[in-house]
Order: structure tokens, then C-alpha cells, then sequence
């Protein structure tokens, strides 16, 4: 079984190429990571192709694509849900989502209660709270840094870009926020564990997790401009 995932819900471009068999485990065929906030289109398409020339494989190997969901900002997330969505119906394969979050969470490989934060822009952070790597507590909120750590524990570890973003309130005393950003390494292994019956973080359909509207805004009906009524008197 063949699972090509990718992720661009964050500042990174990340594919990764992962074969599961029966009674052999999961093995990494191939990864691409980029990290470019402004390059998403121009790097995932050729992303996946490097990847699957790696491997040696061809879309039409593929067993099912994953895609990280997001929360993240409207652009980027839209690429890489567009794509895993496009591909799926060409190749007729299922396409698994994963909220970004439990993907960084999941890499982390933390059994202790921790949160991951991740950069939200407008001076805020996407998070939630785990119990270990693969046990979420809370669902995915956006707000500023404070909240991350409300009615926790003051010294709850945080991870991800965020926690780097804004160490003054999210850094822990002798720990690194690693990993800062999500791998589509860590989304395959993921996604594999649960197609093969392992326990893990959810698996949702490939619809973007948005947490707040997007900037841009479809223009709305033109306003009928109405004559001016010539001053009395006068003729128009």
C-alpha cells in the first residue's frame, strides 16, 4: 500500500512518499520538505512529482492520498486540499485529512500533556491541547499566545512555530518548541497507523479546517446609481 501525503497549511511545502505492508511495517520511500509562506502552488506540484520519480512510483500506484487540513491560512491550505482533492478523483483513490496540529503533535512522539501552537498571523496562533502525541484534549481554536495556556498548567510545554513566534509567553524553561512545523513524513505515518488499525488522532474528510473567514471577500452586487434631479428649472 502506497500513501503519498502532503501538507500546506503552514510556511511549509511537505511531501512524503510512505509504502505499509502486512507483517512489514511502514517504510519512507521518498520525502520533499520547502519552507516558502508565498510559494505553495509554484512547489507542491513539482514536490510530488521529485517525490514519486524518487521512489521510482507512478500516480497510478498510489493506494490513497493524504492532506494535512489546516487550521492555517486560507491560501496555502486551499493549495494542498485542491490537489489531494483533484488527484483523488483522478486515480479513484480515498483521500484521508488530518488537522495540522495532530500532525505536529504526533511527530513530537510526547507522552506528557503538551500543547502545539502554530503561526495564525495577526498576532495570534492556532492550538490545542494533547495529552500525549496522539490524544487530542481540546479542539482547534485561534486567539492570541495567552489563551494557549489558560486554566493549564503555567509550565505546560508548547511546541511548534508559534511557540517560537512568541517564546516571551509560550516558552518553557529548558525545552525547544520542536518540531516547529508539520512533516509529511509524520502525516503518512499517521495515516497509516490508523488505516491499519492502530490508535491515533482522527482521520477527517479532506475539508479545510478554517477557523476564522478568509481576507479576501467576493465583491458583492454593484450599487444602482440613481440620476441626479436637475435644480429646478433647469433643463437637463
Amino acid at each position: 500500500m502506497l500513501v503519498l501525503a502532503f501538507d500546506t497549511a503552514t510556511a511549509a511545502v511537505t511531501v512524503a512518499l510512505y509504502e505499509w505492508s502486512p507483517g512489514e511495517g511502514i517504510v519512507g520511500r521518498a520525502a520533499a520538505e520547502a519552507v516558502d509562506p508565498r510559494r505553495h502552488t509554484e512547489l507542491l506540484t513539482p514536490s510530488i512529482a521529485a517525490v514519486l520519480a524518487e521512489a521510482g512510483a507512478a500516480p497510478e500506484d498510489l493506494s490513497a492520498l493524504a492532506v494535512g487540513v489546516g487550521p492555517g491560512p486560507y491560501t496555502g491550505l486551499r493549495v494542498g486540499l485542491v490537489t489531494a482533492r483533484a488527484m483523488g478523483e483522478a486515480l479513484r483513490v480515498p483521500v484521508h485529512g488530518v488537522c495540522t496540529l495532530d500532525v505536529i503533535a504526533w511527530a513530537s512522539g510526547r507522552m506528557t500533556p503538551f500543547a502545539v501552537a502554530t503561526d495564525a498571523r495577526r498576532k495570534e496562533v492556532y492550538w490545542a491541547r494533547y495529552d500525549s502525541a496522539g490524544a487530542r484534549t481540546t479542539e482547534p481554536a485561534v486567539g492570541p499566545a495567552t489563551e494557549v495556556r489558560d486554566g493549564a498548567p503555567s509550565d505546560l510545554p508548547v511546541i511548534g512555530e508559534g511557540a517560537a513566534l512568541y517564546a516571551d509567553v509560550l516558552g518553557t524553561p529548558g525545552q525547544d518548541p520542536v518540531p516547529l512545523l508539520p512533516t509529511a513524513s509524520a502525516l503518512a505515518e499517521l495515516v497509516v497507523t490508523r488505516l491499519s488499525g492502530g490508535a491515533g488522532p482522527e482521520l477527517l474528510p479532506p475539508e479545510p479546517l478554517y477557523l476564522r473567514r478568509p481576507d479576501a471577500k467576493e465583491p458583492g452586487p454593484r450599487k444602482k446609481v440613481t440620476p441626479a434631479t436637475p435644480p429646478s428649472g433647469v433643463r437637463p
